[in-house]
């Protein structure tokens, strides 16, 4: 590793704790000036002045702003990020139980999505000026226009109410168990739960790839090697697939990888849909409970996940790409 490239990695490791510090004061800031109490769902009208006062010197809501402030940067730098208001657990846990379940969800959908996104993609530029390629992408701009709780809606509607194929809601029916996350992510009645999320999500992410692989395909198929394969009498499909499509590829696999990161909030409207105990859901209850040390532990490790997934798309691509240098990045 050069000289060059490690001042470049260490600018942008920098610059990440640079912005989650920002992120991490702007939370502590937005949930403490929020008005109310957000112990008074919790104070018991019964309790007297000395018990109330009792719980909130428990969770240090006397001292001052500063103090607080202190004491929730200290947490989070110790990844213990305090106590649950509502839960009466430690945040860390709440979060870190909630994480598998939305990573699943999350990575199995942009994987299929890009997969299927970017072989349509290929397909409808090889098509290009044809009526195949018009509806292919006059369809995968309608699915990505519908709002993500629409389709999920009309999922269940159709799969769960009305043909009764799919559960509703959950990971798994009611007293299921599994000794490994192997066995869990192989069990067919938790494949059952995801199918429909899963399907949500895949529909609304195929359009990125799809359209990226095909814009990019479209430039590659212009370039003088690719003149050059055909007038050599290469076979079509093959200066598609070993040609066109793996020098297109890059800016999809740079995508795939931003995708990811500023996915994991967990789509927070089709965890709700479909009642996926992930970090979406645990963010809605939170926030609705005024639960603000579990709301800001979910929001920063979502922030601290998108912004490594950043990180790791710029090293990727320089990676894959020799013509990216670290000095001129």
């Amino acid at each position: 590793m050069t000289r060059s490239s490690t001042r470049w990695i260490a600018q942008r490791l920098a610059q990440m704790l640079l912005v989650l510090w920002v992120v991490a004061t702007l939370l502590f800031l937005i949930f403490r000036l929020m008005p109310g109490n957000p112990l008074a769902a919790y104070i018991d009208p019964n309790f007297t002045a000395d018990q109330q006062q009792a719980l909130i010197h428990e969770f240090g809501l006397d001292l001052p702003l500063w103090q607080q402030y202190l004491i929730f940067l200290r947490a989070s730098a110790a990844g213990s990020m305090g106590q649950s208001f509502f839960y009466h657990a430690p945040v860390a846990q709440l979060v870190w139980e909630a994480l598998p379940n939305t990573l699943i969800l999350v990575l199995g959908a942009v994987i299929i999505a890009f997969l299927i996104g970017a072989t349509a993609g290929a397909f409808l530029a090889w098509k290009r000026g044809t009526a195949l390629e018009t509806a292919g992408i006059s369809l995968a701009l309608a699915v990505r226009a519908a709002p993500e709780f629409w389709v999920g809606m009309i999922l269940l509607a159709v799969f769960s109410f009305s043909l009764r194929w799919f559960p509703t809601s959950g990971t798994a029916s009611p007293g299921a168990q599994y000794a490994s996350l192997w066995r869990q992510l192989t069990s067919p009645d938790f494949l059952r739960h995801l199918a429909l999320p899963l399907v949500t999500l895949v529909l609304y992410l195929q359009g990125l790839p799809l359209l990226l692989m095909r814009s990019n395909m479209l430039d590659v198929m212009e370039e003088e090697f690719i003149v050059m394969a055909r007038m050599k009498g290469l076979p079509e499909r093959r200066i598609l697939l070993r040609h066109a499509a793996r020098n297109a590829l890059l800016p999809v696999v740079t995508a795939f990888a931003l995708v990811v990161g500023y996915s994991l909030q967990g789509y927070v409207v089709v965890e709700n849909v479909f009642s996926w105990p992930g970090l979406g859901r645990l963010l809605v209850k939170a926030v609705a409970a005024k639960d603000y040390p579990l709301a800001q532990g979910a929001f920063l490790l979502i922030a601290a996940l998108a912004i490594f997934m950043n990180l790791a798309a710029d090293l990727f691509y320089t990676w894959l790409d020799p013509r990216v240098s670290y000095a001129k990045r």
